[in-house]
């Protein structure tokens, strides 16, 4: 006998996030930091009344439900207004990577079809070297530095400004589109994940637990990560949902400037790539007076895997730094790492074996590991290709095929990371596919190469790329960028490098280099770093 539901079919939508801060959060602080270093505050009233003024003018404009509206913004206040003001006019937000190549962001607005831009007025000179070869139908200029906008383009605070106070949000199917990512490209042409209404709520509701980035509104929440990565890894929607005060950096991302900002506006969540934790913790170890943060503030460190001397060193200024893992194809959460009741009684040590985990499966996510043979244990050691399922995880890219290097037959995701988990259910990503050094028939994991020889104290960044070899197929080299002062041979790095990796793992050369290459993410480019080292010779070869 079938049985009916008794429950309200109400749709998920991110207009009620919307609404929500006006009606329960109205006062609550927004704080940017603009070009010219100062600080701008308004209220989440302030910033309803902006964001509906947003898509009032949208749909003035003739934005329709579906169209693309991309933004070539910092972190910032308009941003924000961007990420529900857009939604609510039923478009679809599109933040462009001002990280890429221009000929990538071309690329990407004429694939998205955007039709309206909105950009800040310090990144027109960027716009200006891709302008001609995309066409916007309309430029919108957010004036943070206060001047004139050109003729031919709209003034932001103009376009929102003739706002009547009475727009309703336009109203579509909870699997509507409401934004999209492209990811960064580094393998063929950047693939474009469209994120409905419906997946950016449960994402929202299942990240702002505890048992995933736990945020509430006691909180105060600076994302370091780009509002173009990735939706910031969900901090602005989290933030916004649960009525935390919000601190946006702008373009200052040194830091000295965040470490200001954590000390003035008292932050307590914060998020961002390792290489900006590593940077901070240098300037914090060189000035261990300078700046009074507040005790137990929350580092998220996610885009790669982060090496344990930075949650010692963290756990220095009683600083907790939490790893999680995810994708642009995840929305981004994917795992998060949180010790469980019974591992706070286990010792220093132990403890640090987990928290340097990516974790758990976040709930509503679903992981399994691929092998050779088919899916692998969870004995801590086997490893496999992470594939993972949910209901925001997408489940293809936008106007492109299904590929079956993406995708199964049965429905997950490759993510290409490979991995293993323990008989807790902890990740630990071990390598990307294509970036697993493979010697003598034996995998060597560069991230674990990597993250060893960063726990040398003279070490401030190290990557490991595979140099060809006739008898071994590949062999290790290791790319080193010392700490400034600092002064160590590639012998004493490899002596401390076998007090934790295997011998055959060593690497055959230590170079020393001024600086290594990053993609538009943060994420080390391994592409740009082989390429760089292409013709090298290893001595034995």
């Amino acid at each position: 006998m079938s049985m009916k539901s008794t429950m309200m079919q109400v749709p998920l939508s991110l207009n009620h996030f919307l609404e929500r801060a006006k009606l329960y959060h109205p006062k609550v602080e927004i704080v940017s930091r603009m070009p010219d270093k100062s600080l701008r505050r308004h209220t989440y009233a302030d910033f309803h009344r902006r964001a509906k003024g947003l898509a009032e003018a949208l749909v003035k404009a003739g934005i329709k439900p579906g169209d693309r509206v991309a933004t070539l913004m910092w972190n910032h206040y308009a941003h924000l207004e961007c990420y529900f003001g857009i939604p609510a006019a039923g478009a679809v937000m599109h933040n462009l990577n001002l990280r890429l190549f221009p000929h990538d962001l071309a690329f990407i607005v004429n694939h998205a079809k955007d039709r309206f831009l909105i950009v800040d007025d310090v990144l027109l000179p960027l716009l200006a070297q891709f302008a001609e070869d995309v066409n916007f139908e309309r430029i919108i200029v957010v004036p943070l530095t206060g001047k004139s906008v050109a003729q031919g383009h709209d003034d932001y605070e103009t376009f929102i400004g003739k706002a009547t106070g009475d727009f309703n949000c336009v109203e579509v199917d909870e699997n509507a589109p409401c934004g999209m990512c492209y990811t960064s490209g580094t393998t063929g042409n950047p693939k474009g994940v469209v994120y409905s209404h419906r997946s950016t709520v449960l994402h929202t509701l299942v990240a702002a637990l505890p048992g995933g980035i736990n945020v509430s509104g006691t909180d105060t929440v600076l994302p370091v990560v780009p509002m173009f990565h990735a939706n910031a890894w969900g901090l602005p929607f989290i933030s916004t949902f649960v009525g935390a005060k919000q601190v946006f950096p702008g373009p200052h991302l040194d830091s000295d400037s965040l470490l200001d900002l954590y000390q003035r506006e008292r932050v307590t969540v914060t998020g961002g790539v390792p290489t900006i934790w590593l940077s901070l913790l240098q300037t914090l170890r060189a000035n261990p007076a300078k700046y009074d943060l507040v005790p137990g503030m929350r580092m998220l460190v996610g885009g790669s895997a982060a090496p344990e001397s930075l949650f010692r060193g963290f756990d220095e200024f009683n600083l907790e730094v939490a790893t999680a893992w995810g994708m642009t194809e995840t929305s981004p959460l994917g795992t998060v790492s949180l010790l469980k009741p019974q591992m706070r009684s286990l010792s220093k040590e132990e403890q640090y074996g987990f928290r340097t985990k990516q974790g758990m499966a976040a709930p509503l996510v679903d992981i399994r590991l691929i092998g050779d043979d088919g899916e692998v244990p969870w004995d801590g050691s086997s490893v496999g290709e992470i594939q993972v399922r949910g209901p925001w995880v997408t489940g293809g890219y936008h106007d492109l095929p299904l590929n079956e290097s993406s995708f199964t037959a049965d429905g997950w995701l490759r993510t290409g990371d490979v991995g293993c988990i323990d008989s807790e259910g902890f990740l630990r990503l071990t390598d990307r596919t294509k970036d697993l050094i493979k010697s003598g028939g034996e995998w060597i994991s560069s991230v674990e190469l990597e993250n060893a020889a960063m726990s040398h104290p003279a070490v401030a960044e190290a990557a490991a790329i595979g140099i060809y070899h006739p008898k071994w197929d590949e062999r290790p080299i290791l790319v080193v960028v010392k700490k400034a002062g600092a002064d160590v041979s590639g012998d004493e790095i490899k002596a401390h490098l076998a007090k934790s990796v295997a011998k055959w793992w060593l690497p055959d050369a230590v170079e020393f280099v001024d600086s290594i290459p990053h993609g538009g993410t943060g994420k080390v480019s391994k592409k740009d770093l082989r390429d760089q080292f292409r013709d090298y010779k290893l001595a034995d070869a």
